[in-house]
């Protein structure tokens, strides 16, 4: 403690002069009578130059006069001098009960107003900022909600809110399970994996969905949900679009690299009857019709399929291909008609669109479709009956709009005798028929084709093959052809990948034709048409068989025929 005496030598002066507060007092008359040293800070005036003046010649905005008026003390007070914001207090001085003054106390706040002020701005910023997330949100054609790690919701936009027919606000801090059942978004919260393009059911729409965590810091604190498709149609006529843009891409690629399309030319020729068909499936091409192709294996089937569709109004749809014979009977089904998320074990994540929902707006294509099990026949009549399929594991059926176009090479009547075909699935495929001929019926077009291959496959290998030997077109013209245009076009090809030279010649030919050669007297079978042309057949498979040592994958490339169909023709003939 300070000793006595030095307690009374500080005066009441030197106390107030080392504050930090300005002081000023005022007579009634509103004239400074004292100030202390921290007025100068404020003014920039010395001391005693203030006193004897008026108050307001120094303060125009102060209150401190009005203290005269009621005697009541203002606390608390903001008033700015110059650059300097100062918060005042404002007090009646007595004296024998009478109110001869008033003192003010003034504190610069000058820098926690500017924070404050500073604080203001921000927040107007950020409340700006949140009005416009808001109108991004609402405005956003998806669907978005987050929640917290909780579950709780702390965001969502109009878009989403619209399915329970609810406003945003209303979904605010609710626990999602409240808002609907089975959030399957937040999922995200326990595995920390985004699933992207999911299928959902969400208040009744079948939708398509992403699910993503967020992270902060390496630790999810939360998850969103986002509406990606609001109805799965829209992904359907987005399928439709990018499949005929495809096609079309397709189309006119092919165009650029070749002049004349080698499809087409196969289709044209000197054949009378082959010009015929040609010029009937153009007409039947306007029409939506299903149409029956019925032939050999390896005719053109699917060329006739093509200009079909080409010619139709649904050119700039899809053309989908199915070959029945060559997708396992267990996998036909989910092939043809999709199938939902789950839908078994081993089903892709969000299901799969089926060749009929490609199709739609366009046409599908079903080849060897004698060789479709009697379950799958029931449903595909089914589906040509009622014009809408239903996806494996959903209850749901969808109408397409597809034009049918089918093939086979079995005799379709004597299945229904032996009760290996629907009888009604027939009559429904039935309603076109075009029945293309073999090769050899049209041997006045193996010239013409044999040029169209060797075109095809002089682009193809970046070679000029101009000719052929005398005897090689000459046993190109004598034999059966029992694989058609496709065994034709594949001894070409092979031709092509012998040769050395510009020429194609007998040694460059598969071995059973070189054989053939050399029995200037090819053998005649007699015997009815059909016991000949099955001698012949058999003939050409054991000689294939011989030439591939074997191997049933070359011998069905060598003969073009589908390793199905080689097995068939093996099983009838008692080659296996």
């Amino acid at each position: 403690m300070l000793p006595n005496e030095q307690i009374n030598s500080i005066t009441l002066d030197e106390i107030l002069d080392n504050t930090n507060n300005a002081i000023i007092a005022v007579n009634p008359q509103g004239q400074i009578i004292y100030t202390n040293d921290a007025v100068f800070n404020i003014l920039g005036i010395p001391v005693g130059n203030l006193l004897g003046q008026s108050i307001t010649a120094h303060f125009p905005e102060t209150g401190l006069l009005r203290v005269f008026e009621n005697g009541i003390a203002e606390l608390g007070q903001q008033l700015k001098v110059k650059d300097t914001v100062l918060l005042s207090n404002r007090t009646p001085i007595y004296s024998h009960g009478e109110l001869v003054g008033a003192v003010a106390v003034f504190q610069d706040i000058t820098i926690l107003q500017n924070f404050l002020d500073n604080l203001v701005i921000e927040h107007e910023k950020t409340k700006q900022l949140q009005r416009t997330l808001e109108v991004v949100l609402n405005t956003a054609y998806d669907g978005l909600i987050v929640v917290n790690k909780e579950g709780i919701v702390t965001m969502t936009n109009q878009a989403f809110a619209s399915f329970f027919h609810q406003c945003p606000d209303d979904m605010m801090g609710k626990h999602i399970t409240e808002v609907y059942k089975n959030p399957k978004f937040i999922e995200v919260l326990e595995t920390g994996q985004p699933v992207f393009g999911y299928i959902h059911d969400l208040n009744g729409h079948e939708i398509i969905a992403s699910r993503i965590p967020i992270i902060q810091d390496g630790n999810i604190v939360g998850a969103m949900g986002k509406v990606v498709f609001k109805n799965v149609n829209e992904l359907y006529a987005l399928t439709k679009k990018f499949d005929s843009l495809r096609f079309e891409l397709d189309f006119y690629k092919k165009t650029m690299l070749q002049t004349n399309s080698p499809a087409l030319d196969l289709l044209r020729g000197k054949n009378p009857l082959m010009a015929s068909l040609v010029q009937t499936a153009q007409r039947v091409a306007k029409s939506s019709s299903t149409v029956l192709l019925r032939g050999e294996s390896g005719t053109g089937k699917e060329l006739f399929a093509q200009l079909l569709h080409t010619e139709s109004a649904r050119c700039h749809g899809a053309f989908i291909t199915v070959n029945c014979a060559a997708v396992p009977e267990n996998l036909l089904e989910s092939e043809l008609f999709g199938y939902e998320d789950g839908a078994f074990t081993g089903a892709r994540k969000g299901g799969k669109l089926g060749k009929f929902e490609l199709a739609d707006g366009g046409t599908i294509f079903l080849d060897e479709i004698g060789d479709m099990e009697m379950v799958m026949q029931a449903k595909l009549l089914r589906v040509i009956q009622e014009r809408e399929v239903e996806r494996l594991g959903s209850s749901k059926p969808r109408k397409i709009d597809v034009r049918l176009v089918a093939a086979t090479n079995r005799d379709l009547e004597v299945m229904i005798r032996d009760k290996q075909f629907r009888e009604d699935l027939y009559y429904r495929l039935n309603v076109v028929t075009l029945k293309i001929p073999p090769l050899r019926e049209r041997q006045d077009d193996i010239e013409s084709l044999m040029q169209t291959f060797l075109n095809k496959f002089n682009l193809q290998f970046k070679q000029n093959v101009t000719n052929m030997t005398i005897e090689t077109q000459n046993v190109l013209m004598k034999h059966r052809w029992p694989g058609n245009i496709r065994e034709l076009e594949n001894i070409i090809e092979r031709a092509f990948n012998m040769l050395d030279g510009s020429e194609i010649q007998m040694k460059h030919l598969p071995g059973y034709l070189q054989t053939l050669a050399d029995d200037e007297t090819h053998p005649f079978v007699e015997g009815s048409l059909e016991t000949i042309l099955a001698a012949a057949e058999k003939e050409a498979l054991i000689k294939a068989l011989d030439a591939a040592k074997g191997n049933k994958v070359q011998t069905a490339k060598s003969l073009g025929l589908s390793r199905a169909g080689l097995y068939k023709k093996l099983k009838r003939y008692d080659l296996r």
